[in-house]
């Protein structure tokens, strides 16, 4: 996607678009309301949570609706029975033509009560936001698919060609069992469709509050954790050795702290920085935009990579392989020297590099035999076994980018559509390795704080919600209708 938007176009980022008006009724929307608010306070966290239990509520909504129950498929594994989910099917009037899935996750990342300025798991509406863990990440999106369904129902809708929805546990890593790469792996033919709608992607603030642009996702990394390890024979602590296990977990740990892969370029990263480039002159970052043409125009200009890495970490991001240390574990005693010392390394594989060069890299980086690089078989390496297929991104075709674009030039005139690589990871990546083209498309707007998705008091605007709900129930049309 090599898309320059035009410059005047791009001046109106200054001022924030009004949205098209919702077209919902009041008792629509207040059925939503009540929908979110179920869905965002069922807990579904791995250590206290259920995500069967969530996946039987929102089955039990579509069921009222009018969902026929044979099209309610609750599904788990005996093994990990809060780890369930939901497929539910809306047929549609030509069974010829394949499916659109719709993808979300309904786990959600541990919140502490005691760390939270309010309860993580009550949603409460204020200063013109909801805050509750999962408020964005994913539930707004799991809330937005489920009523959709409700909505058609209500609406007697017959669809052109037959909708899918696929709500899912397992993505933020906590769980035992993957929703979405389960399907793929015993359930194929439940979630086959010519292609799905996920997270991934949403629509970027700046840090004055006006909307810079609305990303698509075209590609995504890899995630991969890996392990180092030192060992010795250890000894009494009243006697150290130059060859502690810890220190030289330690030098290894610096080392790769120091160390900032080279810059990558497709697709997805080039759309996204031709597009920025031009936002950021319109905005008067001359410096930036300048950069961003640079390396656009010679990849090996590390002048100007460095300038846009240092400028956001993000973008950084966006150009590269990134590895960082999350985790550390070390020694058995506090009078004894460490016999062993661990840590996790949490990389994030630009599309194409395989695991294996990346734990070769780190090798050489570390340049110290006493330190062993492994890739563990552990939860939350999932997707390694699928790299080779999610490192294919999807091609973003004019079929599926033209309706976006459309759309978004109605609710926010003026407003580019950007392909992005995503950063992090979703669960497309199981999608995509079984032949289900997957698209990230979240019409809600965050600032650079991404709206503590993560982290402490996560929030969305209660305006973007509902704008991102009418957005998604016009564009899922679009798709419907299409020849």
């Amino acid at each position: 996607m090599k898309h320059h938007y035009a410059l005047t176009a791009l001046l109106a980022l200054t001022l924030t678009a009004a949205a098209a008006p919702p077209q919902d009724t009041p008792e629509g929307i207040a059925r939503f309301r009540s929908l979110y608010k179920e869905l965002v306070e069922t807990n579904t966290t791995y250590s206290g949570g259920s995500c069967t239990a969530a996946a039987e509520k929102m089955a039990a909504r579509l069921e009222r609706a009018g969902i026929a129950k044979s099209d309610l498929h609750l599904f788990s594994d005996p093994a990990y029975p809060k780890d369930g989910g939901l497929v539910a099917i809306y047929p549609g009037a030509n069974p010829s033509r394949k499916a659109i899935l719709l993808l979300a996750h309904i786990d959600v990342v541990e919140a502490k009560r005691e760390d939270w300025t309010r309860d993580p798991f009550t949603l409460i509406e204020e200063n013109g936001n909801f805050y509750a863990r999962g408020a964005m990440d994913d539930k707004a999106e799991a809330a937005i698919w489920t009523d959709l369904f409700v909505r058609l129902k209500a609406e007697h809708y017959v669809p052109a060609r037959t909708l899918k929805l696929a709500l899912t546990c397992g993505e933020e890593g906590g769980g035992q069992l993957n929703g979405a790469q389960w399907l793929s792996q015993h359930a194929p033919e439940l979630i086959a469709a010519e292609f799905a709608l996920n997270e991934g992607a949403f629509g970027e603030l700046d840090a004055s509050g006006h909307r810079v642009a609305l990303e698509v996702e075209a590609a995504e990394k890899l995630p991969v954790n890996y392990q180092l390890e030192v060992t010795n024979s250890g000894g009494h602590s009243s006697r150290p050795r130059k060859d502690n296990a810890i220190y030289t977990l330690a030098a290894a740990l610096s080392k790769i702290g120091q160390y900032e892969f080279p810059a990558q370029f497709g697709d997805a990263n080039r759309g996204y920085f031709a597009s920025m480039a031009d936002i950021s002159a319109a905005k008067g970052d001359t410096h930036i935009a300048q950069a961003m043409r640079a390396f656009l125009k010679d990849p090996n200009d590390t002048k100007a990579i460095a300038i846009v890495s240092d400028a956001d970490v993000s973008w950084s991001a966006m150009l590269r392989t990134t590895c960082v240390a999350t985790m550390l574990s070390a020694g058995h005693a506090p009078n004894a020297l460490p016999q062993r010392a661990r840590a996790t390394v949490n990389c994030r594989i630009y599309p194409g590099t395989s695991p294996e060069a990346v734990r070769q890299t780190l090798e050489q980086v570390i340049g110290n035999a006493a330190v062993a690089v492994t890739i563990p078989t552990e939860r939350g390496n999932d997707r390694v076994a699928t790299g080779s297929a999610a490192a294919a991104a999807p091609p973003l075709s004019r079929s599926i980018l033209q309706p976006i674009e459309a759309l978004a030039a109605e609710f926010w005139p003026g407003l580019p559509v950007l392909p992005m690589l995503q950063p992090g990871a979703t669960d497309g990546a199981f999608l995509n390795a079984v032949g289900i083209p997957t698209y990230g498309v979240e019409p809600v707007f965050v600032g650079p704080d991404l709206g503590h998705i993560h982290g402490l008091n996560e929030y969305l605007s209660v305006q973007s919600l509902m704008e991102g709900r009418e957005f998604l129930y016009r564009l899922v049309k679009r798709y419907v209708e299409a020849p």
